[in-house]
């Protein structure tokens, strides 16, 4: 069985093309040398892989393309997602971003591939949260 490792890395090779890129988005915390805590990422629960996917917006806005927020959460097989990680989510799709859990490089492209006004909420969200 992959490790959400090699999951991940496989993800953002194969999906960081043409209009979409991805990165990676390491989070947690360290002390410096005085001992005092610094935290680095966006923040606890935000997801593994951040970036963008340009698309071309409707006549009525003049063409222009922009940028959609993107934000895969990985997750092998049999990962689960934690509530602060899920909250993350919630919160990019509410935003309009593409936001979903990815168990693979297939999973990633379909989250990529959707149209951001396909559910409600304008953002895009898929969940395979394994039991």
């Amino acid at each position: 069985m992959p490790s959400e490792q090699s999951i991940q890395q496989h993800i953002r090779v194969a999906c960081s093309k043409g209009d979409c890129r991805l990165y990676r988005n390491n989070c947690g915390v360290l002390r410096d040398h005085r001992g005092v805590p610094v935290r680095y990422g966006l923040q606890p629960g935000s997801s593994d892989l951040i970036g963008w996917r340009s698309i071309t917006i409707t006549p009525e806005m003049v063409g222009q393309r922009v940028a959609v927020f993107t934000s895969i959460e990985v997750k092998s097989t049999t990962g689960r997602v934690r509530q602060e990680q899920q909250q993350w989510l919630d919160a990019v799709q509410a935003a309009g971003g593409i936001a979903g859990v990815a168990r693979s490089v297939e999973d990633a492209q379909r989250l990529l591939a959707a149209k951001p006004d396909c559910v409600p909420g304008a953002g895009h969200q898929q969940q395979t949260e394994q039991a």
